[in-house]
This record gives C-alpha cells, sequence and structure tokens, in this order.
C-alpha cells in the first residue's frame, strides 16, 4: 500500500510541477508538456512494477497511435477557446478528438492496427 501511494504521490507532484511551470511560462510550460510525460512516467512505473518488456513496449506503441488523433484538438482549441469560453471549448475539443479517433481507428485498421 505504501508503494501505491508513493506512486500517486510521485506522479502527481510532476503534474503539479508541469503545471506550476505552464503558469509562469507559456512556451516552456507547453514544451516540458508537450514531451510525452504521462507515458514516461507510466513506462518507468511499469518497468519498476517488474511488467515486461513487451508490455512496456506494446504501451509505447498503442501510445504512437493515439496521440496522432487528438492533434486536431490543439490547432482547433484555441480559436474554440475564443468564441465559446473554457467550457465550450473544451466539450468541443473532446467531441472532435472523438470523431478523429473514430475516424483513425477505421483508416489505420485497414493497415493492420487494430485501436479498439
Amino acid at each position: 500500500m505504501g508503494y501505491l501511494i508513493f506512486k500517486y504521490a510521485v506522479t502527481a507532484a510532476i503534474i503539479v510541477a508541469a503545471s506550476e511551470i505552464a503558469k509562469r511560462s507559456d512556451r516552456f510550460g507547453a514544451l516540458i508538456l508537450a514531451l510525452p510525460l504521462m507515458t514516461i512516467i507510466t513506462m518507468f512505473w511499469l518497468f519498476a512494477d517488474n511488467q515486461s518488456n513487451e508490455k512496456i513496449a506494446n504501451h509505447a506503441w498503442y501510445t504512437f497511435w493515439y496521440v496522432i488523433p487528438t492533434l486536431p484538438m490543439f490547432l482547433a482549441f484555441p480559436w474554440l477557446l475564443s468564441r465559446f469560453g473554457f467550457a465550450g471549448a473544451m466539450a468541443a475539443s473532446v467531441a472532435i478528438t472523438v470523431v478523429c479517433f473514430g475516424a483513425f481507428a477505421v483508416v489505420v485498421r485497414k493497415f493492420g492496427v487494430e485501436l479498439w
């Protein structure tokens, strides 16, 4: 139980630190958060939990494919934010991501990549 609490605390601290940096510098905060921070943390914890190399590699593989359909949201969000406010922009961004993910999953399935 102590190890699990430690994992939560370390992961939360990294996320809080990244968001605090983003408050102070848009560019530096975006650079740090553009790094696959959650993926790196997750792969580290999988390794620390003695998961197989195959499991860790699969995580990286699927993360690559899941990131691609999220990219349009990052382009649309600033435009949506200025027109619909935060809640509206976030809701629309989630909808855009879901639609892009569905379309992307259909396309990559034709190339042998199963995302669902």
